[in-house]
């Protein structure tokens, strides 16, 4: 989004690299000033009406990465539950390999993760989640993957669900279809019955 050539991540961040062992420092780091000037680009970015323009477009994948709960709208965190119409779940949680210190998957398992809920290389993604802070995470899994045509919704359902006039799916029966898909490191459970 800045034009920075070369970015890179600390895969496990923090917690990878503290408990490895890797020197730590509580003291505040000193920076040298510069001139460098950042060169604002909108490319990595969708706002709500592309992405109302691009819904039903089959070169278009709309990938949220909530949790499944989120996802179907039965757990809401916003005034409406559900999830742009579309969208396939990718819970961001399921980039991490918990048993090695919260590194990313392996590339392969991440594509074939990926690919089984219909998010290909050869399609746009557009990521979002309730605040663009997962979704961002997801963002890089992707650029780290190779996927060229990659956005991120920096307004995410937060702005989405806010606008009545903006569509939405409440899905509270998907967890059926998912029940025969590849299982995710979290447990999907059944939505509360009717009242």
């Amino acid at each position: 989004m800045l034009g920075h050539g070369a970015a890179s991540l600390l895969n496990g961040g923090i917690h990878a690299w503290a408990n490895e062992g890797h020197p730590l420092a509580n003291a505040p780091a000193s920076a040298t000033p510069s001139d460098y000037q950042a060169a604002f680009s909108g490319d990595a970015a969708a706002d709500k009406d592309y992405i109302l323009a691009r819904i039903g477009s089959s070169d278009v994948v709309f990938l949220d990465t909530r949790t499944p709960e989120e996802y179907r709208g039965t757990n809401v965190r916003a005034r409406r539950g559900g999830h742009i119409p579309g969208a396939v779940n990718f819970d961001w949680v399921n980039a991490i390999d918990q048993q090695r210190n919260l590194r990313l998957k392996p590339a392969e398992e991440l594509r074939t993760l990926l690919e089984n809920v219909g998010v290909t290389p050869d399609r746009e993604v557009i990521a979002y989640c309730q605040t663009h802070h997962r979704s961002s995470h997801t963002y890089v899994v992707l650029k780290s993957l190779g996927y060229l045509r990659i956005k991120g919704y920096p307004g995410a359902w937060s702005e989405w669900e806010t606008s009545p006039t903006l569509p939405s799916k409440l899905d509270r029966f998907r967890w059926l279809i998912r029940a025969s898909a590849p299982p995710f490191s979290r447990r999907v459970r059944a939505p509360p019955a009717p009242r």
